[in-house]
Parts: structure tokens; C-alpha cells; sequence
């Protein structure tokens, strides 16, 4: 497996944003316009291959105070629980450090809480509903 960082004009991007769809948003009805291709030119889009084919991705969207978000983690559904997540997140946080963050935070939804715990990361705040589903603000230190 290679991660790295893609272009939003590259095949690539086109493979992550059927995998977003296909794990993420289809499942809960949400359109592919939802996703902003112009406004993720701006951030970084990160990829896992294997085969040249897109297997798992996320996305970091800088914020305010020194913070960076994780957005749209998503692994592809059969191969979900082989660790391949836990390696983006790593790829990701050392990402994040490398440009001079010092927090990583998601909206995690419910049901991954757990693996996000297990990565360090921690609950911050009260529940609350995005795209009609309960989720949680997480954040790591850095």
C-alpha cells in the first residue's frame, strides 16, 4: 500500500471521490453535489493505493488556531478492519505536523467512535446531527 498526497485534477481524485461516495454518502442518500471539487483544490487530499487504485482516503481541511480537520475518511467497504485506516490517520497526522499544526480534529460520526478512541483521538463537547446523523467533534493533539 503507497499513501500520498493527490491532485484534485488528477484520475485520482475522480477514484477518491467514487470511493467517498460509494462508503460515505450513498448510503444515506446525500448527491454527489455534495462534494465541492473546486473548494478541495485548497486542501489536501490524501489517497491510499494499492494497484493504482484508490483503497482509502481523507481529507485535511485547514482551520483556525493552529488546527487542521480530518474530513471524508472513508476505506473501501471490503477491506474495512485491516488497518489500512489506521495508516491514513498516521499519514495524516504526520502531514499535519509537517505543515505546523498542532491539533487534529474531526466530526466523527457515532458508529467510528471507537476507532478514532483507539487512535488517540478524544470526544470533545456534546453530540450532534450532520447530514441527518449523530455525530461527535474529536480532536488529537499533535
Amino acid at each position: 500500500m503507497d499513501i500520498q498526497i493527490i491532485s484534485s485534477n488528477s484520475p485520482a481524485y475522480e477514484q477518491m471521490i467514487n470511493l467517498r461516495m460509494e462508503v460515505l454518502l450513498d448510503p444515506i442518500g446525500i448527491p454527489r453535489s455534495y462534494i465541492n471539487p473546486e473548494k478541495e483544490s485548497l486542501d489536501n487530499l490524501i489517497a491510499a493505493f494499492e494497484n493504482d487504485q484508490v483503497i482509502g482516503c481523507c481529507i485535511l481541511t485547514p482551520s483556525i488556531n493552529n488546527s487542521i480537520q480530518l474530513r471524508q475518511m472513508a476505506v473501501k467497504q471490503t477491506i474495512q478492519r485491516s488497518g489500512i485506516g489506521a495508516s491514513i490517520i498516521t499519514f495524516a497526522e504526520a502531514k499535519a505536523k509537517e505543515m505546523g499544526y498542532k491539533t487534529l480534529f474531526m466530526n466523527a460520526r457515532d458508529v467510528v467512535l471507537p476507532f478514532y478512541e483507539k487512535q488517540g483521538y478524544q470526544i470533545d463537547g456534546e453530540g450532534f446531527k450532520e447530514v441527518n446523523i449523530p455525530h461527535h467533534k474529536m480532536k488529537k493533539e499533535l
